[in-house]
């Protein structure tokens, strides 16, 4: 697993348009890695097979977006670039992960709760759906904080 470069902002959206109704941009990609987000990959050869994009300020950090390539669902890349993520952001001195998943989408929560998120807010309607809005679940986790304590204290 590896950080995604301004290099790889076409192979992340057509990655992420595998996985979504609404694709972001290659462009989409080039702007949040130019703003300070973190990509961080999984890759089978050269191709991104999963990724996810987080982005940290003031103490927090938000998911933007998690993504599996379908042929590579089910063998713990997800999880794995989640959990990377965030030993990253907890040395990093993040103390709490947000993000928006949708609410019909049981694996990403499955995933998610999992993961030690749990439900905090909704947004009704938020996402659009050819059969009508479906509302985003806004869930959280505190990151652990790294110890500073030194040897022998």
């Amino acid at each position: 697993m590896t950080a995604a470069t301004l290099a790889d902002d076409a192979a992340l959206a057509a990655l992420h348009a595998l996985s979504f109704d609404r694709g972001w941009s290659a462009a989409d990609f080039a702007a949040f890695l130019a703003d300070g987000a973190t990509v961080l990959i999984a890759r089978s050869g050269d191709a991104p097979v999963a990724m996810v994009a987080v982005r940290a300020a003031a103490g927090e950090a938000e998911i933007l977006t998690l993504a599996t390539h379908p042929d590579f669902r089910g063998r713990g890349l997800a999880a794995g670039l989640l959990a990377q993520a965030m030993a990253q952001l907890s040395a990093d001195g993040v103390e709490r992960l947000m993000l928006e998943v949708a609410a019909d989408n049981a694996p990403a929560r499955a995933l998610y709760l999992r993961a030690g998120f749990r439900d905090v807010g909704r947004r009704r309607g938020y996402y659009p759906r050819s059969s009508g809005p479906v509302d985003a679940i806004v869930m959280a986790r505190p990151l652990d904080r790294p110890s500073r304590e030194r040897p022998g204290s």
